[in-house]
């Protein structure tokens, strides 16, 4: 699992401009929501596969259990993980305004699919299909250092208006 540690060398650097990959429009599909209203705090608490195996599905949050952040509304499945994001957004909204991770490594801001994630170095990555997430595990740090490096040339456009391909949400009820 060592794939996933940065280099200690350009730790600083990526640390900075990480914390910055919050600061955008956040990508809202048809939902309304964050995340296509999937619950952000649980993708932490699942079972994480190994790279180049699909993830467990993601969980879907509720209506009724819902916060802020960003100029968004994110929804969770138990008010336990709503307080726990409250408690610190940050850590656990997605990277990059929720769009997809290896659509910044290649400089654009395209939507993400919420089921197609994964969790490296304690921050959230999502991507936009399949075969995407075949190009973005194929070279997680390379990736990670190509998305931070355009994030900050990205960050102030509008967040992506485009639909997700073959994603059909379930959207809070």
């Amino acid at each position: 699992m060592t794939r996933f540690n940065l280099a200690i060398s350009a730790g600083a650097t990526v640390l900075t401009l990480a914390t910055t990959a919050f600061a955008g429009p956040q990508y809202i599909d048809r939902t309304g929501y964050a995340a296509s209203g999937y619950d952000v705090v649980a993708y932490f608490d699942l079972d994480q596969t190994p790279v180049g195996m699909d993830q467990p599905a993601a969980i879907p949050g509720r209506a009724d259990i819902t916060a802020d952040y960003n100029g968004a509304t994110f929804a969770f499945s138990t008010e336990a993980n709503r307080d726990r994001f409250l408690a610190n957004p940050a850590a656990f909204a997605p990277q990059y305004d929720g769009h997809c991770a290896y659509g910044v490594a290649q400089g654009s801001k395209v939507p993400a699919n919420p089921n197609l994630w994964r969790v490296v170095d304690g921050k959230l990555y999502l991507n936009i299909t399949p075969d995407v997430v075949d190009l973005w595990e194929n070279d997680i740090p390379g990736n990670l250092t190509s998305s931070t490096a355009n994030w900050v040339s990205l960050d102030p456009k509008p967040a992506a208006r485009s639909r997700i391909p073959k994603f059909k949400s379930a959207a809070p009820n």
